[in-house]
């Protein structure tokens, strides 16, 4: 139990973590403290492109024999989560539809933070787990966001858009691009091209995180009054929809024949929800959304 509580607190005593709060507390006494916007842009671009590049890194190392499966069922559950998440948000929490796949493109993300705990416990307890897994991170975000900018182009988009078109809108939108993208350039310069990026897009990501959290608790600090206007439901589902997500990940993590430590990994990523590529693009792509 004493691992469990460190990881916790060296999570929440995080300087991401941290810089969040200060962020509400910035707006509660009323600062004129702001990132720019021109520069909160540049932060966004470069948290997603890094996410995909580090993907597309690990994923070179990975043995495709191995990696089919479980690459498979992050998929699935990637796409399986924005969907019910939209419905059961629109029907039972009275959310809009912008901010009912605003919640569900968050829920369908991943959590850096929570996969990095997850790792750190199991290493601490002396259980392996497959080398990919880490990779999933990114295989699960991108069906997972592709799938609510879909709902999102369908239903706040030009009416008339037939699917065709709103797949090739949601493909070419620049959050999938820059996901995606880094992915497959990651994969093809594998451990080569990673060395002469690293300084740049793996070394410097936790600081460039900080700024983003301190935005985004501005952001929040400045709406935490409306929470009170947010129907219960939607408390509930947030509640209740990580432990479907996990029951989830570890039924098919161990279908595909992941060990109990990759089951285990899958879960959390199936569980977590995401606090740096989801709301870069809910506020590229959704201003709208709360």
């Amino acid at each position: 139990m004493t691992d469990i509580y460190e990881v916790m607190r060296m999570n929440i005593l995080s300087p991401m973590i941290l810089a969040f709060a200060l962020g509400i507390i910035v707006t509660i006494v009323k600062s004129d403290l702001r990132i720019p916007d021109q520069i909160y842009s540049f932060i966004s671009i470069y948290l997603l492109f890094s996410i995909g590049l580090e993907g597309g890194f690990s994923l070179s190392e990975a043995s495709i024999t191995d990696f089919i499966g479980p690459a498979l069922a992050a998929i699935a559950i990637g796409a399986f989560i924005p969907l019910w998440s939209y419905n059961a948000l629109r029907r039972f929490g009275r959310l809009d539809v912008a901010n009912a796949i605003a919640v569900a493109i968050h829920f369908g993300g991943v959590s850096s933070v929570t996969l990095s705990a997850a790792m750190t416990f199991l290493n601490d307890m002396n259980y392996g787990f497959e080398g990919f897994m880490p990779t999933l991170y990114v295989i699960m975000e991108l069906p997972a966001f592709f799938v609510a900018l879909v709902l999102a182009t369908r239903y706040l988009g030009t009416q008339t858009q037939g699917l065709g078109e709103v797949v090739r809108t949601t493909l070419t939108g620049k959050t999938f691009l820059l996901l995606g993208g880094g992915v497959i350039i990651g994969l093809l310069s594998g451990e080569t091209g990673q060395a002469r990026v690293e300084p740049f897009f793996l070394d410097l990501f936790p600081g460039v995180l900080t700024l983003f959290m301190l935005q985004m608790g501005v952001m929040v600090g400045g709406r935490l009054e409306e929470i009170r206007t947010v129907h219960p439901a939607v408390f509930a589902y947030a509640l209740i929809a990580p432990l479907i997500h996990a029951t989830l990940g570890v039924v098919l993590g161990t279908l595909v024949g992941l060990s109990p430590g990759g089951a285990f990994i899958l879960a959390t990523l199936a569980s977590s929800a995401s606090y740096i590529s989801a709301p870069a693009l809910v506020q590229t792509n959704l201003p709208q959304a709360n």
